[in-house]
């Protein structure tokens, strides 16, 4: 029998490799569906009061994540100190009596916040408005690379701009115009409103429209209600619209039913490029006070160093935030957020620790971080953005979650901005291992790419990923998957009844977190830094 040697060399490679894979799975098997359970059920419970900055249930959030963080081994992010303060004033705003429209020679009473939603982020104590002209000013976007200025018709300085939700793309199905059905970010209603501050506007109403919004007119309603937290101004910094705020769909048909306009009619006249913004002949007319708290809220992290190359890391990241105590429905007034976004904290805590588990540190560091404020416009991930523990250039990637659903295992990965990042290719290798597949978010017009802190990150041109199990259940299929998201969405998210359940399976949670636990080990154990694709609006950041 003919004998084969094999080089010592090559043997040790194999036993390398072998050990290294053992490794991998070790650590990967700390990753259980009983521990994400235990995370969620803590974070959910009433106990965390809802998890709102401000107020008690943000000191009991972040000291339990804090001490979590340091039992599974990780050392704090800032220094010596696991929290980082992000300056931020909340503004409660009240609207004296109704919103009063005069069009067409009538005054119409519009009912706060059912008729219209208000926000202010002036710092100014009172605003008022007086028969200030409104005009409708199509989508309310300046987009110079797709020849796009719905204000270069009209000059709505002091006035009140009213603007449709998301973007032509959607409306039209052409995918030449905009991203089509892709939301991009001037879809998005900050955008709108950072646009008309730079109009001059002294108000913007964004029509609301379900479909286009990616939420139901309850949304921005409650959102209205509740004391808003903004970044604290600094000197320098543009003022936003004293007025912001959405009106509804049938406070909108009347309005414009009035002054003899269909609001379908003037959707798709707006999505044409010859289209010009008109002066309405409506006026609008509004008080509102505002009280301000200055005060900090806390973004809480942990890093494990590197063993050769600490200057550089990868982020994994969840929110912590939710809204506190609020408006009852159905006897319930606590905002639990088990899913927004106590299962998304959980994942990240579980490939957190099957980090710290491994005997031999990977070469780049791992940071888990916990981003305040996300619900009120990704505050806290854009203020740890600005000012990182490790350099923005040197942050190789960031892995972010949110509204992980627990329905079970499922066969599809959904990547929500699929086709960014070569993150998805990597992504795409561990799925296979799985034997699932990737699936890009079939609902794009929603604009979830630019709702979670990822897009902080992405903004800072630092590659980020945002994919779950969410669309194609192993043991139902599709039309139960969409079935059991619409309940969520339409039933529980942003509601009281967003709680812990024990019927909830984290078993499709478990296999997400160690699919991406496979993607950030093999970068943190490389020289690899994952790119942005060819076409990405992020690509040219750095």
């Amino acid at each position: 029998m003919k004998k084969f040697i094999v080089p010592l060399a090559v043997m040790a490679v194999v036993a390398a490799a072998c050990g290294g894979n053992r490794s991998i799975e070790k650590a990967s098997a700390t990753i259980t569906a009983k521990e994400l359970r235990d995370y969620t059920r803590i974070l959910g419970a009433d106990s965390m009061m809802g998890r709102k900055p401000f107020t008690p249930g943000e000191n009991i959030t972040v000291n339990y994540l804090a001490g979590e963080l340091g039992r599974i081994g990780f050392s704090p992010a800032f220094g010596n100190s696991w929290f980082q303060e992000v300056p931020l004033v909340e503004i409660t705003t009240k609207v004296q009596g109704p919103v009063v429209i005069t069009a067409a020679g009538s005054k119409m009473e519009m009912t706060v916040p059912d008729d219209v939603a208000i926000e202010s982020p002036s710092m100014k104590e009172f605003v008022e408005l007086v028969d200030i002209p409104m005009v409708f000013c199509g989508f309310g976007i300046v987009a110079p690379e797709y020849g796009w200025n719905d204000f270069s018709a009209v000059d709505v300085k002091g006035k009140c701009a009213v603007v449709l939700i998301n973007d032509p793309g959607l409306y039209t199905g052409d995918s030449a115009l905009f991203r089509g059905k892709t939301m991009t970010y001037y879809g998005r209603w900050t955008c709108k409103y950072e646009e008309a501050a730079r109009q001059g506007a002294a108000a913007i109403l964004i029509i609301h429209e379900t479909a286009g919004a990616g939420y139901d007119y309850s949304i921005p309603r409650k959102s209205s209600i509740s004391p808003g937290l903004y970044q604290e101004p600094a000197p320098g910094d543009p003022e936003p619209c004293p007025v912001t705020g959405w009106i509804s769909a049938g406070a909108a048909d009347r309005l414009f039913g009035a002054l003899g306009h269909d609001i379908e009619k003037l959707r798709r006249e707006a999505c044409n490029r010859d289209f010009k913004a008109f002066e309405t002949g409506a006026s609008i007319s509004l008080q509102l006070t505002n009280s301000h708290i200055r005060n900090s809220s806390l973004n809480v992290a942990g890093i494990l160093p590197g063993s050769t190359h600490p200057e550089e890391a990868i982020v994994i990241t969840a929110h912590w935030d939710h809204f506190g105590v609020g408006e009852t429905e159905n006897g319930d007034s606590i905002y639990n957020g088990a899913v927004d976004n106590g299962t998304s904290m959980a994942w990240a805590l579980e490939i957190g620790e099957a980090f710290a588990s491994m005997k031999k540190r990977p070469e780049r560091s791992v940071i888990l971080f916990f981003p305040t404020s996300e619900e009120q416009g990704l505050l806290g991930s854009s203020w740890f953005v600005a000012n990182p523990p490790i350099r923005v250039e040197n942050l190789v990637a960031c892995f972010n979650n949110d509204l992980l659903l627990p329905l079970g295992r499922m066969k599809d990965f959904m990547v929500t901005g699929y086709g960014q990042s070569e993150l998805d290719d990597m992504l795409a290798r561990a799925a296979m291992k799985q034997n699932r597949y990737l699936l890009p978010d079939p609902n794009p017009e929603t604009g979830m790419y630019f709702r979670s802190d990822h897009f902080s990150f992405a903004h800072a041109g630092v590659p980020a990923l945002f994919a779950r199990g969410n669309c194609d259940s192993r043991e139902f299929g599709r039309e139960w998957a969409a079935t059991r998201e619409k309940e969520y969405l339409t039933g529980r998210y942003h509601k009281p009844a967003d709680n812990y359940y024990p019927e909830m399976n984290f078993d499709g949670i478990t296999e997400d977190a160690r699919a991406v636990f496979d993607v950030a080990f093999y970068i943190v154990t490389s020289d690899i830094r994952p790119a942005w694709k060819a076409g990405s609006e992020f690509a040219n950041i750095r």
